[in-house]
């Protein structure tokens, strides 16, 4: 799961959740610039984006992905609250809250269709992690734009994926490089820690 679903947050009220992002219905008068469509299995659940670039795509390997998606690995496009309305279906969601193992609307939490079960989104405080193969991605740039960028906690794969991306073993920016990483990154990526480490033992952070 990405750094922006870590921390915890508890919506009040039975209701609270229609009244905002990323559930808030929009009314006919409200604009929303509405540029990707997509739905989950069965239907009763669409959705629309207003961008047609997620802010980062991501494969992410953790053990905890895994088994949710009951996949090797989850592909993830992280959005704004704002970026996403729910066209249809709102009353076809259900959250899962992962620490508590319950059907509650806690952050971070998981959001999928009760009907089809249809994994929708990872939703956190302040980001979601939509999975593009929900989304109509119908032209060669919107693909493109959605191609993952990096892996996350390659230490727990089940399969290798030779693609020549940046491979981290924990959480992206924040672990080690390794496996068949673009040399060049691994070798920036060093340079760069090896200079924080430097500057920290001049500052006497290390004593």
């Amino acid at each position: 799961m990405d750094q922006d679903m870590a921390r915890e947050e508890t919506t009040h009220g039975a209701n609270e959740w229609k009244k905002r992002a990323p559930y808030r219905a929009h009314e006919p008068n409200e604009h929303f610039d509405a540029k990707l469509e997509g739905n989950c299995h069965c239907g009763r659940v669409k959705f629309q984006l207003s961008r047609e670039e997620p802010l980062d795509s991501k494969l992410c390997h953790c053990t905890t992905c895994q088994t949710q998606h009951a996949a090797p690995f989850q592909w993830a496009a992280i959005f704004h609250k704002d970026d996403i309305n729910f066209a249809d279906g709102h009353h076809n969601l259900e959250w899962y809250d992962p620490t508590s193992k319950s059907i509650e609307h806690k952050l971070p939490c998981k959001v999928r269709c009760s009907y089809c079960h249809s994994p929708i989104m990872d939703e956190g405080r302040r980001m979601i992690l939509m999975f593009p193969s929900l989304i109509h991605l119908n032209t060669e740039k919107v693909k493109q734009n959605f191609k993952p960028r990096c892996h996350m906690f390659y230490g727990q794969r089940v399969v290798d994926v030779p693609d020549g991306l940046p491979k981290w073993d924990g959480l992206s920016q924040e672990s080690n490089l390794i496996e068949d990483s673009p040399p060049e990154l691994v070798r920036d990526h060093e340079r760069k820690r090896e200079q924080e480490r430097s500057k920290r033992s001049q500052n006497g952070e290390n004593k």
